[in-house]
């Protein structure tokens, strides 16, 4: 998708404590307000608000994804996930993939007015809408702007079935509207935790909730009655496709209550594969010649690795009495289907 539908401008008035920001506008974004805070948690960070003219996208037909139909109400994350496969979609707004895809954020301010008015449109068939693909929707910005809530209402008020996948612990505050929603509709809800190792953490996914409070939210979720998967992606080579890290993750996963596991290598698509190249030069040189050995003919790593390693998870989540992540639902995401050819690119 591209951004033609962000050119409205938006509707004027300040969200609370909100701090005069003057940086320049994106080409692409020219009627968008611009706004920083003053509060830790947005420290560094600035948002571009528009008037989006459509909030559900199309899916385009040759994905393998089993879903039609998505809603992005942010374009950007603070998760500042280095592997982020979304990152260059913010070179569509004459924005980098990199920092300025952490740091600036655009947020659809008018999202929930537009799911109800295209939900109720003539044309719509109550196809599934799925939530959190692209950018995650329960990001620290959601916890200002609220943009969610309005979005479950809709879907439960129309009975449209949906899933979200998320990192986010904030969907916890929107557990009462899931409920109201499970019982007119299907919900699925998916959390993605790669791996459990803090340090591991720390450096990869910084703004992220720690794994094991993503777990605990898996379980707050379980015990309201959710079936919950766990998208366990990516698994980094060399850092988190040992026995022993995956062993300890999927028994993380297990004790939360998941009732499924979908394991997902790392693919590295252009935008993601630079930036991530050059943390991975970084914080871990010895890794650089395997990771261009695995790397070397495109976006995914060999078939036989991935192969491999599949395997290794899928033992461990049998292990853990799991095997029921080895079918496709509505609370899981399919490996991202290979390339027709080989793409020739370099990492680093």
């Amino acid at each position: 998708m591209r951004w033609d539908n962000l050119t409205a401008p938006p509707v004027e008035g300040d969200p609370e404590r909100a701090a005069p920001a003057t940086p320049p506008l994106p080409l692409a974004l020219p009627g968008a307000v611009v706004r920083t805070f003053d509060t830790p948690e947005f420290a560094g960070m600035t948002f571009y608000e528009v008037q989006a003219k459509s909030i559900l996208n199309r899916v385009p037909g040759q994905s393998r994804v089993p879903f039609e139909w998505t809603i992005n109400p942010y374009r950007g994350c603070s998760h500042a996930c280095v592997y982020c496969y979304a990152r260059n979609t913010h070179t569509y707004l004459d924005l980098d993939a990199g920092a300025d895809f952490d740091q600036k954020v655009i947020v659809k301010v008018n999202a929930g007015e537009l799911v109800r008015r295209e939900l109720a449109a003539p044309r719509w068939r109550g196809a599934h809408v799925a939530m959190g693909t692209n950018v995650d929707c329960y990001q620290r910005a959601e916890g200002r702007y609220r943009l969610m809530p309005q979005i479950i209402g809709a879907l439960r008020d129309f009975a449209n079935p949906f899933s979200i996948l998320t990192k986010g612990t904030l969907i916890l505050r929107d557990l009462p509207l899931l409920r109201q929603a499970t019982e007119v509709t299907t919900v699925g809800i998916s959390f993605s935790v790669g791996f459990v190792d803090e340090h591991l953490w720390r450096t990869v996914e910084p703004g992220t909730p720690h794994p094991h409070r993503r777990l605990d939210a898996v379980r707050a979720l379980a015990d309201a009655g959710f079936s919950v998967g766990v998208l366990m992606a990516p698994i980094l080579p060399g850092l988190s496709d040992s026995d022993e890290s995956i062993e300890a993750t999927v028994s993380a996963i297990a004790a939360a209550g998941a009732t499924s596991v979908t394991a997902l290598p790392l693919h590295l698509r252009p935008g993601a594969r630079e930036w991530y190249a050059h943390w991975l030069a970084r914080e871990h040189p010895h890794l650089v010649p395997r990771y261009r050995e695995l790397y070397r003919a495109g976006a995914y790593a060999p078939q036989a690795y991935q192969r491999e390693l599949t395997a290794r998870v899928r033992i461990a989540v049998r292990r853990h009495g799991l095997h029921r992540g080895e079918r496709r639902d509505n609370r899981s995401l399919p490996e991202p289907p290979q390339p027709a050819a080989a793409e020739q690119l370099t990492l680093l």
